[in-house]
């Protein structure tokens, strides 16, 4: 596999971390109350901060020849 295949695949899964982040925190402070809630939440901030980093690990290692 080429590595800028290798940096899409990586890329979407950040994406997918972040948008499982958006949905999880949507949920812990809308649907779910008590210490269940809080942690729903700390999941997803650490799938948010796991996919930041992700995203920009790829956006800061520039284009790929």
């Amino acid at each position: 596999m080429s590595i800028p295949m290798l940096k899409m695949y990586i890329s979407f899964a950040g994406i997918i971390f972040l948008l499982l982040a958006i949905g999880l925190i949507l949920l812990s402070r809308h649907k779910l109350k008590g210490f269940f809630a809080t942690i729903v939440a700390l999941l997803a901030y650490l799938f948010f901060i796991v996919g930041s980093i992700i995203i920009f690990y790829i956006v800061m290692s520039g284009p790929t020849g």
